[in-house]
């Protein structure tokens, strides 16, 4: 997967489009990402004593990494991301200006 936590990313697709915002976590197994301000579900929570009230939190919901792309921290441009090696490590790179990604 080539979008890590705390990459920033811009929706494509979905009710959330043109959104963007910072990767919060990454489910690689499942190819979903969670995005703070985006694809935000509310979920009620039951109250746990007697007469408490319950709540209503909002959340953001996981949604596939492939309905996001990456923007560059260098050049701030939407992008893919190529990879290079560096020595012995793998580093990514930015498509547009050739920046690697940190």
């Amino acid at each position: 997967m080539k979008i890590k936590i705390n990459d920033k990313v811009k929706v494509t697709s979905g009710k959330d489009a043109g959104k963007t915002g910072k990767v919060i976590q990454v489910f690689p197994k499942e190819e979903k990402i969670v995005v703070e301000g985006v694809n935000v579900m509310k979920k009620s929570l039951k109250s746990g004593k007697k007469g408490e009230k319950g709540q209503l939190i909002e959340l953001a919901a996981p949604f596939y990494a492939s309905k996001a792309v990456l923007v560059c921290p260098k050049c701030n441009l939407e992008t893919r991301v190529g990879y290079k090696m560096d020595g012995t490590d793998k580093k990514r790179v930015c498509r547009k200006c050739k920046e690697i990604i940190e």
